[in-house]
């Protein structure tokens, strides 16, 4: 299997620096690769051993992983056959597609498979369906060229971004991890909130949004931070339930966390035809207020327990890690400068890999060079060349997979520099099989979507609603990503929503890149959400707590969150764009950032009961009416919404004064 890796991580790499194949060939050894390895790793029943791989599934490994060399070897004979598929493609594309259901069966579950089960039958029968739901006749030769032989199918955008995109900046995560950043964000976290009201609780929070800057997986983040706040948060007095909903609430905000974020971003910005930067820019405010979300949630219910914070003298101090660990932030700081500077997300994706892998591989020659200023030149020097020059790095690493392959590790620190080196590469090829399959087996929805137009009936109802109100087709399009989110990731839920709901949204004036970050927000909250929620199961391994609380409970926490993206469509400064008439102002923004704040503190006191002291029904009514009216963009509700808040924050002012008031000593 770590061969396997390797070599799957080799081949992405040189893709990325060199583009040696074409797109179509790419995209089908990216899934041969993906498959095969989803056939080594993951056992064919869910209580299979991992320690022994049967033969069996080595020969479908080996099958799915040549099936995905046809593209390469006939790619000259399947252009000029365009539209008329012979017999072996026939018999290739049919066996794609089954390898390709029963290995994403493996690494994600009975019900994405199903979904698009479900789909692929509605094309291949669907004309015996009744009313608007029926559809013109297709063979199966049509259904088969639709989804295996070109691009609108299993090897369509999203297939394209997992082999481009996604893997180089899940690589990237996995380098960082492995060079110790999560050791640094732990540190930086313990030190500025450790110390305060339910710290342990807080240092999840930070940690996982900084954790979110470099992963863009939230299940990803739950198993590394996760397994040290949660029992970070047990011992001090948290129970398992909360303390697992935190870590999960947390950890998938780190999908619309800038600047890596989660592979829908990538997705977005290849299908809106826009800059990765741009979306990056569109999710920061929603991004940092969903953090706010968790941390003031957090902050209510450590004071509604009555939980204190770690001693100072067992809190690292923050800058102090930051001197010694500064190097780490090098990559960060060289990708998010590279995006916001015109690079595509693939060469600044490549730059800052290619960085990693120097400061892994300078781990070890630095000490060797002695005086701290002669070091710091160092760094600087390899940090400006890998910098500017990429394929250096990539080169870096190739070289080191041919050491690592050869053996050549004959120094001491050579031998650590190369085992970390290895690690990452497996790694990330291992985190890029559930996500890549994903891409891949939603691309049969989008096929056979593309080739019925089914979805223009579920826009048009979406529209229709939309004419008597926008704020039902909101609610609507919400459910749609909740339900859908029950049983599959956030890529294919947001792939089918976003092809489905956001071209009506459109229609009804919600600007297209608010209308998908609409999609994406609730795509992700449905991993938080029960009864399928991903988030919540990863946490309920390492706090040993059952998933289904750990889903309510962070469900709750994360609830304000939800009011996020409605603000957003009523009002795009918040995303920072502008609205139906062009207009955009930075005090826009600041304004709708004012309100989202108030918004989130109030829906934060309903949902906890506590604000200081507890807060009877009648109050948290009130609260929750409050922050409902300053959703809405509208200059009434606004005005409604802040003088009802204003009258809260009084009421509770002077109730909190008269409970602390000195009682006069009895006669």
């Amino acid at each position: 299997m770590a061969l396997v890796a390797l070599g799957f991580s080799a081949f992405q790499l040189v893709v990325a620096a060199f583009s040696p194949l074409s797109s179509l060939v790419t995209r089908s050894l990216h899934v041969g690769f993906l498959m095969g390895l989803a056939y080594l790793l993951y056992p064919a029943r869910a209580g299979g051993s991992r320690r022994r791989l049967p033969a069996w599934d080595a020969l479908l490994g080996l099958a799915a992983f040549g099936l995905g060399l046809y593209h390469w070897v006939f790619e000259a004979d399947i252009v000029q056959r365009g539209g008329d598929p012979s017999r072996a493609d026939m018999v290739v594309g049919i066996a794609v597609v089954v390898l390709l259901f029963e290995a994403s069966r493996r690494a994600l579950g009975i019900a994405l498979p199903l979904v698009c089960a479900a789909f692929l039958a509605y094309g291949l029968f669907g004309q015996w369906l009744p009313g608007e739901f029926a559809h013109r006749p297709y063979g199966l030769d049509q259904i088969v060229s639709q989804l295996h032989l070109g691009t609108e199918g299993i090897y369509g955008i999203p297939t394209l971004v997992s082999a481009t995109y996604i893997f180089l900046f899940i690589l990237f995560g996995a380098f960082l991890e492995h060079a110790g950043m999560i050791r640094l964000f732990n540190e930086l976290a313990l030190g500025f909130v450790g110390h305060t009201r339910g710290g342990p609780a807080k240092v999840a929070v930070v940690s996982s949004g900084f954790m979110g800057t470099i992963s863009g997986s939230g299940v990803a983040n739950v198993l590394t931070v996760g397994q040290f706040t949660i029992p970070l948060m047990k011992r001090f007095g948290y129970t398992p339930v909360f303390a697992g909903a935190v870590e999960a609430t947390a950890s998938m905000g780190g999908q619309i966390m800038p600047p890596v974020m989660g592979a829908v971003a990538f997705i977005m910005a290849e299908t809106l035809n826009l800059p990765y930067a741009q979306i990056c820019i569109a999710a920061a405010v929603p991004a940092l207020l969903y953090y706010v979300t968790a941390f003031w949630m957090v902050h209510l219910e450590a004071g509604r327990l009555q939980l204190l914070g770690m001693p100072k003298s067992q809190c690292p101090n923050p800058w102090a890690a930051m001197r010694r660990s500064w190097y780490l932030l090098l990559p960060l700081a060289a990708l998010v400068a590279m995006l916001f500077h015109g690079f595509t997300p693939m060469y600044a994706g490549l730059t800052g890999l290619g960085l990693t892998a120097v400061l892994i591989l300078g781990s070890t020659l630095a000490a060797a060079i002695g005086p701290t200023t002669l070091r710091l030149v160092f760094w600087i020097g390899l940090g400006v060349l890998a910098s500017f020059f990429a394929r250096f790095g990539i080169w870096v690493v190739i070289g080191l997979i041919a050491a690592l392959m050869a053996g050549n590790a004959s120094v001491q620190g050579g031998r650590a520099t190369l085992r970390a080196m290895h690690a990452s590469l497996v790694d990330g090829a291992r985190q890029a099989v559930p996500v890549g399959l994903a891409c891949a087996i939603v691309g049969v929805i989008i096929g056979v979507l593309t080739l019925t137009g089914a979805a223009t009936s579920f826009a048009g109802y979406i529209l229709h609603v939309g004419q008597t109100s926008l704020f039902l087709s909101l609610v609507l399009t919400m459910i749609v990503c909740l339900i859908l989110g029950m049983g599959i990731p956030t890529i294919p839920n947001y792939i089918i929503t976003s092809s489905i709901a956001a071209p009506a949204l459109l229609k009804l004036g919600v600007p297209l890149l608010v209308s998908h970050m609409f999609v994406f927000y609730f795509g992700i909250m449905a991993d938080l959400t029960p009864p399928v929620a991903l988030a919540a199961f990863a946490a309920a391994s390492i706090a040993r707590a059952p998933a289904m609380q750990i889903g309510v409970k962070a469900t709750q926490i994360a609830i304000a969150g939800f009011v996020i993206p409605f603000m957003a469509v009523y009002d795009p400064a918040l995303m920072l764009q502008p609205d139906a008439s062009g207009h955009w102002s930075l005090l826009d923004t600041a304004y709708v950032t004012f309100k989202a704040l108030v918004a989130i503190a109030l829906w934060g006191a309903t949902a906890v009961g506590y604000l200081g002291r507890r807060l009877s029904l009648p109050e948290r009514l009130w609260a929750a009416g409050a922050a409902s009216l300053l959703v809405a963009a509208l200059p009434a509700t606004d005005g409604l919404g802040f003088a009802a808040s204003a009258l809260f924050a009084l009421w509770n002012l002077w109730r909190l004064r008269r409970a602390r008031a000195p009682r006069p000593a009895a006669a």
